[in-house]
Protein backbone atom coordinates (compact mmCIF):
# COMPACT_ATOMS: atom_id res chain seq x y z
CA UNK A 1 0.00 0.00 0.00
CA UNK A 2 1.36 3.42 -0.96
CA UNK A 3 1.80 6.41 1.35
CA UNK A 4 -1.12 8.05 -0.42
CA UNK A 5 -3.36 5.10 0.45
CA UNK A 6 -2.31 4.63 4.06
CA UNK A 7 -2.19 8.29 5.00
CA UNK A 8 1.47 8.45 5.95
CA UNK A 9 2.46 10.93 3.24
CA UNK A 10 2.86 14.65 3.94
CA UNK A 11 -0.50 16.33 4.41
CA UNK A 12 -1.77 19.79 5.26
CA UNK A 13 -2.76 20.64 8.79
CA UNK A 14 -5.34 23.36 8.20
CA UNK A 15 -8.67 22.75 9.93
CA UNK A 16 -10.45 24.83 7.30
CA UNK A 17 -10.11 23.63 3.72
CA UNK A 18 -13.25 25.26 2.31
CA UNK A 19 -14.13 21.82 0.93
CA UNK A 20 -17.29 19.71 1.13
CA UNK A 21 -17.28 16.07 0.08
CA UNK A 22 -20.49 14.40 -1.10
CA UNK A 23 -20.30 10.62 -1.35
CA UNK A 24 -22.41 7.70 -2.42
CA UNK A 25 -22.22 4.56 -0.28
CA UNK A 26 -22.85 1.19 -1.96
CA UNK A 27 -19.95 0.25 -4.21
CA UNK A 28 -18.26 3.56 -3.38
CA UNK A 29 -17.39 4.24 0.27
CA UNK A 30 -18.81 0.79 1.09
CA UNK A 31 -17.55 -2.36 -0.60
CA UNK A 32 -20.24 -3.81 -2.82
CA UNK A 33 -20.67 -7.28 -1.31
CA UNK A 34 -19.62 -6.81 2.32
CA UNK A 35 -20.78 -3.19 2.84
CA UNK A 36 -17.49 -2.68 4.73
CA UNK A 37 -15.52 0.59 4.72
CA UNK A 38 -12.40 -0.79 6.41
CA UNK A 39 -10.02 0.27 3.64
CA UNK A 40 -11.28 3.87 3.80
CA UNK A 41 -10.48 4.43 7.49
CA UNK A 42 -7.30 6.46 6.84
CA UNK A 43 -9.12 8.93 4.61
CA UNK A 44 -12.06 9.12 7.02
CA UNK A 45 -9.63 9.97 9.80
CA UNK A 46 -8.10 12.72 7.67
CA UNK A 47 -11.55 14.12 6.94
CA UNK A 48 -12.30 14.27 10.67
CA UNK A 49 -8.92 15.89 11.42
CA UNK A 50 -9.51 18.62 8.84
CA UNK A 51 -13.18 19.10 9.86
CA UNK A 52 -14.27 18.61 6.25
CA UNK A 53 -18.04 18.04 6.01
CA UNK A 54 -18.61 14.54 4.58
CA UNK A 55 -22.15 14.52 3.22
CA UNK A 56 -23.42 10.98 2.66
CA UNK A 57 -25.60 11.09 -0.46
CA UNK A 58 -27.33 7.78 -0.86
CA UNK A 59 -30.37 5.72 -1.74
CA UNK A 60 -30.31 4.36 1.80
CA UNK A 61 -32.72 5.39 4.55
CA UNK A 62 -32.16 7.78 7.43
CA UNK A 63 -32.06 4.80 9.81
CA UNK A 64 -29.27 3.20 7.80
CA UNK A 65 -27.23 6.39 7.53
CA UNK A 66 -27.46 7.09 11.26
CA UNK A 67 -25.82 3.75 12.05
CA UNK A 68 -23.08 4.26 9.46
CA UNK A 69 -22.31 7.78 10.69
CA UNK A 70 -21.93 6.45 14.21
CA UNK A 71 -19.57 3.70 13.01
CA UNK A 72 -17.53 6.24 11.01
CA UNK A 73 -17.36 8.75 13.85
CA UNK A 74 -19.01 11.60 11.97
CA UNK A 75 -22.04 13.79 12.63
CA UNK A 76 -22.78 15.75 9.48
CA UNK A 77 -25.75 16.58 7.25
CA UNK A 78 -26.79 13.78 4.90
CA UNK A 79 -29.00 13.13 1.90
CA UNK A 80 -31.22 10.06 1.80
CA UNK A 81 -33.25 8.03 -0.67
CA UNK A 82 -31.83 9.50 -3.89
CA UNK A 83 -32.31 13.11 -2.90
CA UNK A 84 -35.73 12.78 -1.31
CA UNK A 85 -34.65 14.00 2.12
CA UNK A 86 -31.95 16.40 3.32
CA UNK A 87 -31.14 16.15 7.03
CA UNK A 88 -29.08 18.65 9.04
CA UNK A 89 -28.43 17.87 12.71
CA UNK A 90 -30.38 20.36 14.79
CA UNK A 91 -28.24 23.43 15.63
CA UNK A 92 -25.58 22.28 13.14
CA UNK A 93 -22.91 25.04 13.18
CA UNK A 94 -25.70 27.49 13.97
CA UNK A 95 -26.97 27.23 10.38
CA UNK A 96 -30.29 28.76 9.42
CA UNK A 97 -32.07 26.60 6.87
CA UNK A 98 -34.95 28.23 5.08
CA UNK A 99 -37.95 25.96 4.59
CA UNK A 100 -36.72 23.22 6.94
CA UNK A 101 -38.96 21.55 9.47
CA UNK A 102 -38.05 19.62 12.60
CA UNK A 103 -38.00 15.85 12.18
CA UNK A 104 -36.59 14.01 15.16
CA UNK A 105 -33.08 15.29 15.88
CA UNK A 106 -32.85 17.07 12.54
CA UNK A 107 -33.81 20.02 10.44
CA UNK A 108 -35.25 18.35 7.35
CA UNK A 109 -35.95 19.44 3.79
CA UNK A 110 -38.29 17.22 1.79
CA UNK A 111 -37.60 17.44 -1.96
CA UNK A 112 -39.99 14.78 -3.21
CA UNK A 113 -43.32 13.18 -2.40
CA UNK A 114 -43.91 10.89 0.52
CA UNK A 115 -43.19 7.18 0.56
CA UNK A 116 -46.88 6.53 1.12
CA UNK A 117 -47.73 8.32 -2.14
CA UNK A 118 -45.20 6.23 -4.07
CA UNK A 119 -46.60 3.07 -2.56
CA UNK A 120 -50.06 4.17 -3.65
CA UNK A 121 -48.81 4.38 -7.26
CA UNK A 122 -47.36 0.87 -7.04
CA UNK A 123 -50.55 -0.56 -5.59
CA UNK A 124 -52.94 1.23 -7.96
CA UNK A 125 -51.02 1.38 -11.26
CA UNK A 126 -48.43 -1.42 -11.22
CA UNK A 127 -49.55 -4.33 -9.08
CA UNK A 128 -51.10 -7.07 -11.21
CA UNK A 129 -49.67 -5.62 -14.45
CA UNK A 130 -45.93 -6.08 -14.05
CA UNK A 131 -43.60 -8.44 -12.20
CA UNK A 132 -42.44 -5.69 -9.85
CA UNK A 133 -42.22 -5.69 -6.06
CA UNK A 134 -41.08 -2.87 -3.85
CA UNK A 135 -39.31 -3.16 -0.51
CA UNK A 136 -42.73 -2.62 1.04
CA UNK A 137 -43.91 -5.86 -0.61
CA UNK A 138 -40.91 -7.92 0.50
CA UNK A 139 -40.59 -9.63 3.84
CA UNK A 140 -37.53 -8.96 5.97
CA UNK A 141 -36.36 -12.49 5.17
CA UNK A 142 -36.68 -11.94 1.41
CA UNK A 143 -34.79 -8.67 1.61
CA UNK A 144 -32.02 -10.29 3.64
CA UNK A 145 -31.44 -12.73 0.77
CA UNK A 146 -31.85 -10.28 -2.12
CA UNK A 147 -29.60 -7.57 -0.67
CA UNK A 148 -27.22 -9.70 1.44
CA UNK A 149 -28.28 -7.93 4.64
CA UNK A 150 -28.54 -8.97 8.26
CA UNK A 151 -31.98 -8.90 9.84
CA UNK A 152 -31.34 -5.56 11.55
CA UNK A 153 -29.94 -4.07 8.34
CA UNK A 154 -32.96 -5.27 6.36
CA UNK A 155 -35.33 -3.78 8.92
CA UNK A 156 -33.56 -0.42 8.69
CA UNK A 157 -33.64 -0.60 4.87
CA UNK A 158 -37.44 -0.94 4.97
CA UNK A 159 -37.94 2.20 7.11
CA UNK A 160 -38.44 4.38 4.06
CA UNK A 161 -39.67 7.97 3.81
CA UNK A 162 -39.23 9.21 0.23
CA UNK A 163 -38.42 6.49 -2.34
CA UNK A 164 -39.03 2.81 -3.08
CA UNK A 165 -36.34 0.37 -4.28
CA UNK A 166 -37.73 -2.30 -6.59
CA UNK A 167 -37.19 -5.97 -7.33
CA UNK A 168 -38.05 -6.41 -11.00
CA UNK A 169 -38.72 -10.02 -11.92
CA UNK A 170 -38.74 -9.47 -15.68
CA UNK A 171 -36.23 -6.96 -17.09
CA UNK A 172 -38.52 -6.61 -20.09
CA UNK A 173 -40.97 -4.78 -17.82
CA UNK A 174 -38.54 -1.90 -17.21
CA UNK A 175 -39.57 0.29 -20.19
CA UNK A 176 -43.27 -0.13 -19.38
CA UNK A 177 -42.63 0.64 -15.72
CA UNK A 178 -40.64 3.75 -16.63
CA UNK A 179 -43.51 4.91 -18.84
CA UNK A 180 -46.13 4.38 -16.13
CA UNK A 181 -43.91 6.16 -13.61
CA UNK A 182 -43.39 9.12 -15.92
CA UNK A 183 -47.13 9.55 -16.39
CA UNK A 184 -47.53 9.67 -12.61
CA UNK A 185 -44.78 12.28 -12.16
CA UNK A 186 -42.24 9.73 -10.97
CA UNK A 187 -38.83 8.64 -12.24
CA UNK A 188 -37.20 5.21 -12.39
CA UNK A 189 -33.47 5.40 -11.66
CA UNK A 190 -30.88 2.61 -11.47
CA UNK A 191 -28.67 2.23 -8.44
CA UNK A 192 -25.86 -0.17 -7.62
CA UNK A 193 -28.21 -3.08 -6.83
CA UNK A 194 -31.80 -2.00 -7.43
CA UNK A 195 -33.93 0.31 -9.51
CA UNK A 196 -35.50 3.08 -7.43
CA UNK A 197 -38.84 4.80 -7.85
CA UNK A 198 -38.60 8.48 -6.91
CA UNK A 199 -40.47 11.73 -7.39
CA UNK A 200 -39.61 13.57 -10.62
CA UNK A 201 -38.74 16.68 -8.59
CA UNK A 202 -35.93 14.95 -6.70
CA UNK A 203 -32.53 13.51 -7.47
CA UNK A 204 -29.11 13.52 -5.86
CA UNK A 205 -28.04 16.55 -7.89
CA UNK A 206 -30.88 18.78 -6.70
CA UNK A 207 -30.18 17.79 -3.11
CA UNK A 208 -26.43 18.41 -3.51
CA UNK A 209 -27.12 21.86 -4.95
CA UNK A 210 -29.49 22.63 -2.05
CA UNK A 211 -26.91 21.59 0.56
CA UNK A 212 -24.13 23.53 -1.19
CA UNK A 213 -26.28 26.67 -1.27
CA UNK A 214 -27.01 26.28 2.46
CA UNK A 215 -23.31 26.03 3.29
CA UNK A 216 -22.43 29.03 1.13
CA UNK A 217 -25.23 31.15 2.57
CA UNK A 218 -24.36 30.34 6.17
CA UNK A 219 -20.58 30.44 5.91
CA UNK A 220 -20.53 33.61 3.84
CA UNK A 221 -17.82 32.21 1.62
CA UNK A 222 -17.35 30.03 -1.40
CA UNK A 223 -16.81 26.32 -0.90
CA UNK A 224 -15.31 23.76 -3.24
CA UNK A 225 -17.44 20.68 -3.68
CA UNK A 226 -16.32 17.13 -4.40
CA UNK A 227 -18.66 14.31 -5.39
CA UNK A 228 -17.70 10.63 -5.27
CA UNK A 229 -19.85 7.97 -6.91
CA UNK A 230 -19.90 5.19 -9.44
CA UNK A 231 -23.46 4.30 -10.47
CA UNK A 232 -25.90 5.79 -12.94
CA UNK A 233 -28.01 7.39 -10.22
CA UNK A 234 -24.89 9.24 -8.99
CA UNK A 235 -24.64 11.21 -12.25
CA UNK A 236 -26.86 14.12 -11.08
CA UNK A 237 -24.63 14.47 -8.00
CA UNK A 238 -21.44 14.38 -10.09
CA UNK A 239 -22.83 16.99 -12.47
CA UNK A 240 -23.43 19.42 -9.60
CA UNK A 241 -20.01 19.46 -7.92
CA UNK A 242 -16.74 21.17 -8.75
CA UNK A 243 -14.73 17.95 -8.69
CA UNK A 244 -16.47 14.71 -9.75
CA UNK A 245 -14.72 11.46 -8.80
CA UNK A 246 -15.66 8.11 -10.35
CA UNK A 247 -15.24 4.81 -8.50
CA UNK A 248 -14.94 1.83 -10.86
CA UNK A 249 -17.31 -1.12 -10.79
CA UNK A 250 -15.96 -4.39 -9.34
CA UNK A 251 -14.90 -5.56 -12.83
CA UNK A 252 -12.82 -2.41 -13.24
CA UNK A 253 -14.96 -0.50 -15.75
CA UNK A 254 -16.25 3.01 -15.07
CA UNK A 255 -19.84 4.14 -15.57
CA UNK A 256 -20.25 6.15 -18.75
CA UNK A 257 -21.13 9.66 -17.60
CA UNK A 258 -20.32 12.13 -20.36
CA UNK A 259 -18.48 14.27 -17.79
CA UNK A 260 -15.40 16.14 -18.97
CA UNK A 261 -12.22 14.85 -17.31
CA UNK A 262 -13.62 13.41 -14.08
CA UNK A 263 -11.11 12.11 -11.59
CA UNK A 264 -11.03 8.31 -11.51
CA UNK A 265 -10.26 6.25 -8.44
CA UNK A 266 -7.79 3.42 -9.15
CA UNK A 267 -9.75 0.67 -7.39
CA UNK A 268 -13.37 -0.27 -6.63
CA UNK A 269 -15.03 0.26 -3.29
CA UNK A 270 -13.51 1.57 -0.09
CA UNK A 271 -9.90 1.09 -1.21
CA UNK A 272 -10.46 3.26 -4.28
CA UNK A 273 -12.43 5.79 -2.22
CA UNK A 274 -9.55 6.05 0.24
CA UNK A 275 -6.97 6.56 -2.52
CA UNK A 276 -9.10 9.20 -4.27
CA UNK A 277 -9.69 11.23 -1.10
CA UNK A 278 -6.05 11.10 -0.03
CA UNK A 279 -5.03 12.31 -3.50
CA UNK A 280 -7.46 15.22 -3.19
CA UNK A 281 -5.88 16.25 0.10
CA UNK A 282 -2.39 15.89 -1.39
CA UNK A 283 -3.36 18.24 -4.21
CA UNK A 284 -5.00 20.70 -1.84
CA UNK A 285 -1.86 20.79 0.29
CA UNK A 286 0.28 21.61 -2.73
CA UNK A 287 -2.12 24.22 -4.09
CA UNK A 288 -4.63 25.39 -1.43
CA UNK A 289 -5.95 28.30 -3.52
CA UNK A 290 -6.08 26.53 -6.88
CA UNK A 291 -8.15 23.88 -8.58
CA UNK A 292 -8.26 20.42 -7.11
Amino acid sequence: MSERENGTGEQGTSAETGMIIFTDLDGTLLDRESYAFDQARFALGRIRDLAVPLIITTSKTRAEVEVLQCEMGIEEPFITENGGGVFFPRLYRGFRIKGAFEKGAYQCLCLGRSYEAIREFLNDDVKGRLAVRGFGDLSVEELMVLANLSRQEAERARRREFAEPLWIGNPGDIPRLADLAGRAGLTLTKGDRFYHLIDRRQDKGKAVKKVTDIFRANLGQNVRTVGIGGSRNDLPMLENVDVPVLIPHPDGHYEETGLLNPRKAPYPGSRGWNAAVMELFDDFTRNPQGDI
